[in-house]
């Protein structure tokens, strides 16, 4: 089994097999689906890590987000070279896809709760911790934003294996989530600021990985063309539905 893990992350450093995944249009798409739905996932993600890392001073902030940064990269790492073996046992894939549509279902339950409500919940959460009470301010708090990572991390690795099981779509997706909760979420959240249904995109193209996922248990597979098809539509949806909330807004 550990020759296993060794082999799958070898592939990693595989040039040749590079050379045919970046010459191939279908890769570009897979790798593309992965930006749009790491960052968007990624953008609400970020606000609760700042909101959980802001009752520290601004120098120990930064330390804690670093420290969950590589806690976040080694169990990403780790996830996905166990993963890439269970992901081919079907009751693996019909758990997944459950989980999966259970957070879409979640996001729409959630929905209804007030934005200040949720801060407020997150504010009292950090202060009445155990992890702050039993490590410290500061320990207690990167303690808190590993395992929160380690929560993101799932259901990110979740939603690539959804995608595609190939071992480079699994390895760019973890390393590309990562880096857009750190370091592009800001981007998507101006952007969702701007288009806020795109916040609810995001998790209608977690429904249809999850169902993509819950297909393939019974083999069936959804075609690389058809799942394209379906995310260009999700988001050409988005769009109109967005220009006719703000229209009706503008006329009231």
């Amino acid at each position: 089994m550990i020759q296993g893990f060794i082999d799958t992350y070898a592939q990693f450093f595989n040039w040749g097999m590079w050379v045919e995944v970046l010459s191939d249009p279908v890769s570009w798409g897979l790798i593309g689906t992965l930006v749009i739905l790491e960052g968007l996932l990624s953008a609400d993600n970020a606000l609760v890590l700042a909101v959980m890392v802001k009752h520290l001073p601004e120098k120990q902030r930064k330390k804690a987000l670093f420290y969950g940064l590589i806690g976040a990269y080694t169990f990403r790492f780790i996830a996905i070279g166990i993963g890439v073996y269970l992901i081919k046992l079907w009751w693996v894939k019909l758990l997944g896809a459950a989980y999966l549509a259970w957070l879409s279902i979640k996001f729409f339950h959630d929905r209804r709760k007030d934005q200040s409500e949720q801060d407020t919940d997150v504010k009292e959460m950090n202060k009445n911790s155990i992890l702050i009470r039993l490590f410290g301010p500061f320990w207690g708090t990167v303690v808190a934003v590993e395992l929160m990572d380690v929560a993101f991390s799932v259901d990110s690795i979740l939603a690539a294996f959804g995608v595609s099981n190939q071992v480079w779509v699994l390895l760019v997706g973890g390393m590309i989530g990562v880096l857009m909760m750190r370091g592009v979420a800001g981007v998507f959240l101006k952007l969702i600021d701007r288009i806020p249904e795109l916040e609810t995109s995001a998790y209608v193209l977690i429904l249809i990985i999850a169902a993509k996922m819950l297909l393939s248990v019974f083999g069936i597979h959804i075609s690389h063309e058809l799942f394209f098809a379906l995310i260009l539509a999700t988001f050409a949806g988005t769009i109109l539905i967005h220009y006719r909330n703000k229209r009706k807004r503008i006329e009231i």
